[in-house]
């Protein structure tokens, strides 16, 4: 991290799990732990859950996001959600782009940029999420793939708008596999989209930019993997359901 050229944000993000009950109880539970941060703390939580963690982290330092949004403002499209919708609960943040909504539900490049899009035009901070699959990674693209991903969703994005956006490298092959990059190849991936950053707007823009490592950010790595220069803080999926855990990471920002 270079804190004199950017803030670290440690991220949660919740996925399926919790219940609003539930999801009062973890907001409780992580709100004294982290209220000292000096780092960005986020909890990005599953739609229905979205309510009672904005009463919960009401006048903390805890920002709260959505884990998807739409590219429509309304219309026809059961069961999606829009940035509108979310910025008028007081949302902050919104996660566009996951490994997961790209597997499982079809998410595209093009469809990721339509969301970015969406949610700045709603007056929303992006967490935008690139990465490459082990079958990438073994064939060696993983630096093209991810300039590549990383050049079409900033698309249309103006420099200004780009300081809303946090960019997460997710490596697929070690999302919930227990794998984790070393700190070397996170580093180098950050520092990839970096410069894919710099030559779309400039060096300036590129340094003030938050770059997380989001590939099981666990604890136990988290001080080595926030001591690389190019790695700006973490978005945390299992750790971040434990309180304790999730301290400990926001710790090791800090």
């Amino acid at each position: 991290m270079n804190k004199a050229k950017r803030k670290a944000v440690i991220a949660g993000n919740w996925k399926m799990n919790k219940t609003p009950a539930e999801a009062k109880t973890l907001i409780e539970g992580i709100k004294p732990l982290v209220k000292d941060a000096g780092c960005g703390v986020v909890c990005c939580v599953p739609y229905v859950d979205l309510s009672v963690v904005l009463e919960a982290a009401k006048g903390t330092n805890i920002g709260v996001g959505a884990e998807n949004c739409h590219w429509e403002k309304s219309g026809a499209y059961t069961g999606e959600i829009s940035a509108e919708m979310l910025a008028s609960m007081g949302v902050q943040y919104v996660i566009i782009g996951h490994s997961e909504r790209r597997q499982y539900f079809g998410e595209t490049n093009e469809t990721v940029n339509k969301r970015v899009r969406a949610a700045l035009d709603a007056g929303l901070n992006v967490i935008l999420c690139v990465g490459e699959s082990l079958a990438q990674r073994e064939q060696g693209i993983t630096s093209e793939l991810v300039a590549l991903q990383t050049k079409i969703a900033l698309g249309g994005v103006s420099k200004d708008e780009l300081k809303r956006v946090i960019i997460a490298y997710e490596p697929i092959w070690a999302i919930g596999t227990g794998k984790t990059a070393t700190s070397a190849q996170a580093n180098e991936v950050c520092k990839t989209i970096r410069e894919t950053v710099a030559s779309i707007y400039d060096a300036d823009a590129a340094e003030a930019l938050t770059i997380q490592y989001g590939g099981s950010m666990k604890p136990g790595n988290a001080p080595e993997l926030l001591a690389q220069p190019d790695v700006d803080g973490g978005l945390i999926g299992g750790a971040s359901l434990k309180p304790d855990d999730f301290a400990a990471i926001v710790k090791a920002a800090d």
